[in-house]
C-alpha cells in the first residue's frame, strides 16, 4: 500500500475517534510513548505520528494500532485499517509462485506445531506481529501457521518465494517439514 493511501486511512480513522476514545488510546500507549508526549497529543493524527516514530505503526505493520482500536471498542476502524493493507499497490507473486505458496502453506500448517514463532522470526516478522497473531488464534496452531505465512507474504509482496520458505524451515531445523513441502510440490508438478 502506498504511503498516501495509508495516511489517508489514518486521517479518516483519526476523524472518527471521539475525544473519549482518543483519551483511552493515549492511556493504552503511556508506556510506549510517555506522558509528556501524550499530554501534547490532541488528535489521532498526532498519536499515529508518535506510534510511527516508535516503529509501532507503518504501512505494512498495523497490528498494534488494530489491537488498540479493538480495545477501545472500535472494531470497525480496526477492520478498515486491516482492509487497506490488501488494497492494490501491494504486488503479488506470479500465478505459478502463488500456487506453490498455497501448497507450501497447507503442508506447513499441517506440520509446524509449536515452532511457528521460530519460523515467523526467521521470516522477518516483528514481535508485535507475532503477538497479534497469537492473540487472534490462541489455541489453533494450524491457523497461526497460516496467519504467519499470510503476514510474511504480505510483507514480501511479489518477492515472496517458496524457496525462501523452505530455506527458513531448514534454518529453523525443521527439515522434515521442508522435505514434506518439497515432496508435495514435486507431486503437484512443480
Amino acid at each position: 500500500m502506498t504511503a498516501l493511501v495509508f495516511n489517508s486511512v489514518l486521517l479518516e480513522i483519526s476523524n472518527q475517534l471521539s475525544s473519549q476514545q482518543l483519551d483511552d488510546l493515549k492511556f493504552l500507549c503511556t508506556d510506549i510513548i510517555g506522558r509528556k508526549h501524550l499530554e501534547k497529543t490532541t488528535s489521532g493524527r498526532d498519536l499515529f505520528r508518535l506510534l510511527t516514530e516508535r516503529q509501532k505503526l507503518g504501512a505494512g505493520d498495523t497490528d498494534f494500532l488494530c489491537d488498540l482500536l479493538n480495545k477501545v471498542h472500535r472494531p470497525d476502524l480496526s477492520d478498515k485499517l486491516r482492509s487497506c493493507e490488501s488494497l492494490p499497490g501491494s504486488s503479488e507473486p506470479d500465478e505459478t509462485e502463488k500456487a506453490k505458496l498455497i501448497i507450501a502453506t497447507e503442508v506447513i500448517a499441517e506440520n509446524l506445531a509449536r515452532n511457528w514463532r521460530k519460523l515467523g522470526r526467521k521470516l522477518g516478522l516483528s514481535e508485535v506481529k507475532l503477538e497479534s497473531i497469537d492473540r487472534r488464534h490462541p489455541c489453533e496452531l494450524d491457523e497461526i501457521a497460516v496467519d504467519v505465512l499470510k503476514e510474511w507474504r504480505k510483507s514480501k509482496g511479489a518477492d515472496a518465494q517458496t524457496k525462501q520458505l523452505i530455506d527458513a524451515l531448514r534454518a529453523c531445523n525443521l527439515n522434515w517439514t521442508a522435505d514434506k513441502v518439497e515432496e508435495k510440490l514435486k507431486e503437484q508438478g512443480y
